[in-house]
């Protein structure tokens, strides 16, 4: 585990947190992954997250997303301020230049020694809005989101989807509606790229530990999927 600094294509810098692989025999290869932060920076849960993705054979990579407004954002969800900090970042950043940001790190991850040179995405919360904007406009090899939010919105550039997307969604998202949900669902139905599954009754961030609507069924099973999502496509 160690933080790296990547160079942007518009001459700036940001840190990443890298955990290395660990279950890989010696010399063999890992894919890339990177892990698109929640609302609430590169956090204890983050970089959690990079460690297990580690733990199952992935070079994980999770990105300082809040760089060009703050740098080193760690928040948590336990307080009403941190909340309030954290919504204040998300409505703050310009998406475009996070998903520019996020290509950079893809390519860096690229190039690391031990990567077979396959490289994707994994986002939880606004992680997940943008891991859906990399798979319609980036090259990564395969994407997975967690209850992203607002991705109906998003839908006009769903045709543009030509490699693997795997999405986790959150039947009774509270930062959604069933409206949204069922327009998302049509919208992707017909992509032969993109799998949806819904989580019966899960509210949004059911994926992550310690948080209110944490559960660990719905959690190991949308874990399981994603690692056997990325073994198929990034091996």
């Amino acid at each position: 585990m160690s933080e790296v600094m990547i160079d942007t294509a518009d001459g700036g810098r940001f840190s990443a947190y890298v955990a290395e692989p660990t279950v890989t025999s010696a010399g063999r290869l890992a894919g890339g992954l990177l892990v698109i932060q929640e609302i609430f920076g590169v956090n204890a849960v983050m970089r959690e997250l990079c460690d297990w993705y580690a733990s199952q054979g992935f070079l994980a990579v999770c990105p300082d997303l809040f760089w060009r407004q703050q740098p080193g954002v760690q928040l948590t969800d336990k307080t009403q301020e941190e909340w309030n900090q954290a919504f204040a970042l998300m409505n703050g950043m310009d998406q475009d230049k996070a998903v520019d940001d996020l290509k950079a790190a893809l390519a860096w991850v690229r190039g690391r020694e031990g990567c077979t040179g396959k490289a994707g995405s994994v986002g939880y919360c606004l992680g997940g809005r943008l891991a859906f904007m990399m798979a319609t406009r980036s090259d990564a090899d395969a994407n997975v989101g967690y209850y992203g939010v607002g991705l109906e919105g998003l839908l006009g550039e769903a045709g543009k989807i030509g490699k693997p997307l795997l999405l986790h969604v959150a039947e009774n998202d509270k930062f959604s509606s069933p409206d949204k949900r069922d327009a998302l669902l049509a919208g992707v139905k017909d992509n032969k790229w993109v799998t949806a599954k819904v989580y019966p009754g899960m509210d949004h961030a059911f994926a992550r530990p310690g948080g209110e609507h944490y559960d660990p069924d719905a959690a190991d099973e949308a874990n399981r999927l994603t690692v056997e999502f990325f073994r198929t496509h990034l091996g």
